[in-house]
């Protein structure tokens, strides 16, 4: 009698701990990403790169969130993270805040705006 049979595509959290070679997050400077955080690829993808890096960097030539590219991808937050640190710490990508260090440190958010948004809202 033969053992348990292995599927040939892993899925689920087997597939997970293959794609970040067992690791569950981000470490250093990537740990502060978010959802929010803009990717960017700074060069081409390498021949003999792991598949997932590869679609990041590809995705990833105009500016594109964690959240979309997880969506994208169809990975979790966590895993995606690490996939991303990979790649910052290979100098492949750059991580950028969605809001400008200028405009944040400046006069604010525009409440203006804000209030019409929320009068819009509240006619809904």
């Amino acid at each position: 009698m033969s053992g348990p049979q292995r599927p040939a595509d892993p899925s689920g959290l087997e597939r997970y701990y293959v794609l970040t070679g067992g690791r569950s997050g981000p470490d250093g400077p990537a740990a502060g990403l978010d959802v929010a955080t803009l990717i960017v690829s700074r060069a081409a993808p390498e021949p003999g790169m792991q598949h997932e890096h590869e679609e990041i960097v590809r995705r990833c030539r105009d500016p594109l969130s964690v959240a979309e590219l997880g969506a994208h991808l169809g990975l979790p937050f966590n895993i995606l993270a690490v996939l991303v640190t990979d790649l910052l710490a290979a100098g492949r990508v750059e991580a950028r805040d969605p809001i400008p260090a200028s405009s944040a440190s400046g006069r604010g958010p525009d409440l203006a705006l804000l209030e019409e948004v929320l009068s819009g809202l509240e006619r809904l």
